[in-house]
């Protein structure tokens, strides 16, 4: 199969277009200083939690993690007294960039970072949540508490897992998705809790034993509400946006969906998986800017020599 030759001047224009877009999102996911950032994670000598052969590395790296943020978001809001938290000490609503920047900082620093500055940041985020406390219909919740991090972490590994098959620009047999389970379970064990899952089936089965206590709360539905259709982008932006949502959405279990008031007609996920594809695709499309992906390949040549 042979590839498209762009004419030199829609090349031209197609190479600036990609390089705005990849530049603008950069800078969303990981701020302003997104490249002193990238230094500091990628740039740093030391040893590493884990390398490119891991699959923790294949499924963080890829696109599909924009749908898998968005998932993860929406299913862990179904816990109330998780919800609780965000909506007490969460600026979400204010800052929402600020809070993605937050995330994907925690992701990538506990993935591809060095351990000591992986531990540092693990000792900030204890600090924050142990001081995160309050009651929710007269139930008392902390955001250390060893079985709501549980929830957290499985509603967010599954996600990742479940959009990196669904949209990934690689696969991964049962076994690395096994190996994945694992990899990013002993990162969040470190947050104040034991027993993560270390493969497909027991994360299932974990996701399974939440379910006595999940439920559409009005805080959870606000928060579809929000990302769904008051993101802070601008209007030639949303589409695509969109897309992104719509995979998410439609890669949700059933009950998720119910809960969270979203009605579907019959075939209508597999719709919204196909819009998710194509939001991965752009997304994809914009990382493969030529500065964006020589820096991944200096990053992790980088990191190949460290180890040898």
């Amino acid at each position: 199969m042979t590839s498209l030759v762009l004419p030199g001047p829609v090349r031209r224009v197609h190479d600036t277009v990609r390089h705005k877009a990849a530049v603008q999102l950069r800078e969303r996911v990981a701020g302003e200083d997104a490249t002193r950032r990238a230094d500091g994670i990628w740039g740093k000598e030391g040893d590493r939690w884990f390398g490119p052969d891991d699959p923790i590395w294949r499924v963080h790296l890829d696109a599909a993690m924009f749908v898998g943020g968005i998932r993860a978001l929406l299913l862990q809001a179904l816990h109330p007294l998780a919800m609780a938290g965000v909506e007490d000490f969460s600026n979400y609503r204010d800052d929402p960039w600020g809070r993605l920047q937050g995330t994907s900082n925690f992701v990538s620093t506990t993935t591809f970072g060095t351990i000591p500055d992986a531990e540092q940041l693990l000792a900030r985020v204890r600090s924050i949540h142990r001081r995160v406390h309050g009651t929710f219909e007269g139930v008392p919740y902390r955001a250390d508490d060893p079985h709501l991090l549980a929830w957290v972490h499985a509603a967010e590994a599954d996600s990742f897992l479940t959009c990196f098959r669904a949209f990934g620009g690689g696969t991964l047999t049962d076994t690395e998705a096994d190996t994945y389970v694992a990899q990013i379970g002993s990162v969040s064990m470190r947050l104040g809790f034991e027993g993560a899952p270390t493969s497909v089936a027991g994360l299932e089965q974990t996701l399974e034993s939440f379910r006595p206590e999940l439920r559409g709360t009005a805080s959870a539905r606000s928060a579809l509400h929000f990302i769904t259709w008051k993101p802070p982008l601008p209007v030639s932006a949303r589409p695509a946006y969109l897309s992104l949502v719509a995979g998410a959405v439609g890669t949700l279990p059933s009950y998720a969906r119910q809960m969270l008031g979203i009605r579907t007609p019959p075939g209508a996920p597999a719709l919204l998986r196909g819009a998710g594809i194509a939001g991965a695709t752009g997304v994809r499309w914009m990382l493969a800017d030529p500065q964006v992906q020589q820096d991944r390949r200096v990053n992790q040549a980088t990191d190949a020599a460290r180890r040898s």
